[in-house]
């Protein structure tokens, strides 16, 4: 297994045991660039979510007709989430102007600090979570991903909810967070940071 995705370093693209039906064995090439590489990651295929979740004992609630569309809401999330991480990397381009991720961590069982304060609100929890470290210019930069579900836009591009911020392990990253925090609010209100100057464009993002 390879520790920097959780997935067989040799792609496994047999069937899975009990597997009635073919499954697109095809990988999809993302936008995500990968650090120590020229290349950019590379999602698994179908099959490979397949085996991956039978390997985990999720798949009864899966045929192997839901694969392909799984495997593209998945694909989808994870661009979209690559883009909010690259928006908190513009607070640092003027030290990494094309930041790499390093590796990525799924860690759908623990929720945090900011999950659980949420949930004792609305007393929603996200039903996945990742850690995904970024490589700056050699510093590893963690990041905590809360993916929410919203019943009620269910079916629309509105149905996930993605939580992206650095997470509070040094005095940059909370500095960052309470940077963008002001950028968010002074962008909502359309005046540019009183602060930096900055003219709304990383918290209109």
């Amino acid at each position: 297994i390879d520790p920097r995705n959780n997935m067989p370093v040799v792609a496994r693209q047999g069937m899975a045991p009990g597997q009635r039906r073919v499954i697109s064995t095809d990988r999809q090439v993302s936008t995500i660039p990968k650090s120590g590489t020229d290349g950019t990651w590379v999602y698994p295929s179908p099959q490979m979510f397949y085996n991956s979740l039978v390997r985990k004992g999720k798949a009864e609630d899966c045929t192997e007709d839901d694969m392909s569309a799984v495997v593209s809401v998945h694909n989808s999330m994870n661009e979209d989430t690559w883009r909010r991480v690259i928006t908190w990397e513009r607070l640092h381009q003027d030290e990494c102007r094309n930041p790499m991720l390093l590796r990525f961590l799924g860690r759908p069982d623990d929720l945090s600090p900011l999950a659980w304060a949420r949930y004792l609100v609305t007393g929603q929890k996200p039903f996945d979570r990742h850690d995904w470290y970024v490589d700056r210019n050699g510093k590893q930069v963690r990041y905590v991903i809360d993916y929410y579900f919203n019943e009620e836009k269910a079916g629309t591009p509105g149905q996930f909810d993605l939580v992206v911020r650095p997470a509070a392990d040094d005095a940059s990253s909370v500095l960052d967070r309470a940077k963008m925090a002001v950028y968010v609010g002074c962008a909502t209100v359309g005046i540019p940071c009183p602060i930096t100057g900055n003219n709304g464009a990383i918290g209109r993002e």
